[in-house]
């Protein structure tokens, strides 16, 4: 048994045939064929049940896919720490953010480059869910992400770095505050409006921690509109469906146009967020390095 047969198994138990897992492996189907027989052979166990039209682990295949991805995370972990004893701090450091949190990056990101040049990014954006996804595959290594981290799960540990609290703001169509020369507004205010209210099917917390809010203050919200996604929220706040209340350093990536934005008058009424990576999983230099200028 070795690191490359272990390779051959998982990528087979991933697809579920040997078919498609050559193609990955770019090797020709009967000689992956051969080599899986033959470590069935030397463990003296079936690995896979053959009857149906996919291929499914048996109870012995299971627990060593479950081992086998454990060691070959800590091979490929190991080489790439190896590689980066002499490397320096350079090549592409690969984060996420949720939407909300994307106007977070842009100064962490200039003060990166400026001490380390040599490093490159790439960023994907997704919901909490899909960015875990992404990073348990090892495609990012850090999220930047509203607190609590709603795709933790017992089978994951988490390290996280909380930033500087993200205090809510309202949002209105600029036709409906224009007799108001206040600078701010209260749950009881916001409570006569139309409500347009930020949820997905996945993640809820920020919609439960505003309806939370105006209920404690014993107000119930007129919710028009769940929406997944800031911009639909803001396309209709500017349209006049109706108003909302987002994070306050969420409007820094959106115009501002049509839109009048009220700091909110309840103390403690603010958005957690943080920096979220795998507890148990290497980290590059680069991202440790990341992580140390929003701590700074």
């Amino acid at each position: 048994m070795d690191i490359r047969r272990l390779r051959y198994f998982l990528t087979v138990a991933s697809e579920g045939q040997v078919t498609g897992a050559a193609k990955i492996l770019n090797m020709e189907r009967p000689p992956l064929s051969r080599r899986l027989k033959q470590m069935e052979q030397e463990l003296g166990v079936t690995l896979f049940d053959r009857s149906g039209k996919r291929l499914k682990l048996t109870h012995a295949g299971e627990p060593l896919r479950q081992r086998a991805e454990t060691l070959l995370q800590q091979f490929d972990e190991t080489l790439l720490e190896v590689k980066e004893l002499d490397a320096g701090v350079q090549g592409v450091l690969s984060i996420g953010a949720v939407v909300s949190c994307i106007s977070l990056l842009p100064g962490p990101i200039e003060k990166f480059r400026a001490k380390y040049p040599g490093v490159t990014f790439k960023i994907r954006e997704g919901d909490h869910f899909l960015l875990n996804e992404q990073m348990e595959k090892r495609n990012i290594e850090l999220i930047v992400a509203r607190l609590p981290f709603e795709a933790a799960s017992a089978s994951q540990s988490y390290s996280i770095l909380p930033l500087p609290p993200d205090p809510f703001v309202a949002v209105l169509p600029s036709s409906w505050s224009m007799a108001s020369p206040k600078s701010s507004m209260d749950m009881r205010e916001l409570a006569d409006y139309p409500f347009l209210s930020l949820k997905t099917d996945q993640t809820k917390r920020m919609h439960e921690r505003v309806l939370r809010e105006f209920r404690l203050y014993g107000y119930e919200p007129q919710v028009l509109c769940e929406c997944s996604s800031v911009a639909i929220i803001l396309a209709l706040v500017v349209a006049g469906i109706g108003a909302t209340i987002l994070p306050k350093s969420v409007m820094a990536s959106f115009p501002l146009t049509n839109i009048a934005m009220f700091d909110i008058d309840h103390p403690g009424f603010y958005s957690e967020v943080g920096i979220v990576w795998l507890k148990d999983r290497y980290l590059s230099r680069s991202a440790r390095h990341f992580i140390d200028i929003f701590a700074e």
